[in-house]
């Protein structure tokens, strides 16, 4: 299994959906600064789709919100 730490800001408020199996969904962006400049000196941003299942996705929708860090 793979683990990845990402810290960033959500682009939208996050999108809470429950299958037909009762399974809670969650689908949210979130926008994540370079370390670096690019060549005209400005930071640049990376925007990761992500999807939390379950009391993960519960929490992230009841918590958050567009711009929450």
């Amino acid at each position: 299994m793979n683990k990845v730490i990402l810290v960033g800001n959500l682009t939208r408020d996050p999108e809470l959906i429950t299958t037909n199996n009762g399974v809670s969904l969650c689908k949210f962006t979130l926008a994540v600064q370079r370390r670096f400049t690019g060549n005209d000196g400005e930071r640049e941003a990376d925007f990761i789709n992500c999807i939390a299942f379950n009391k993960n996705a519960e929490n992230i929708a009841k918590y958050t919100k567009k711009g929450s860090q």
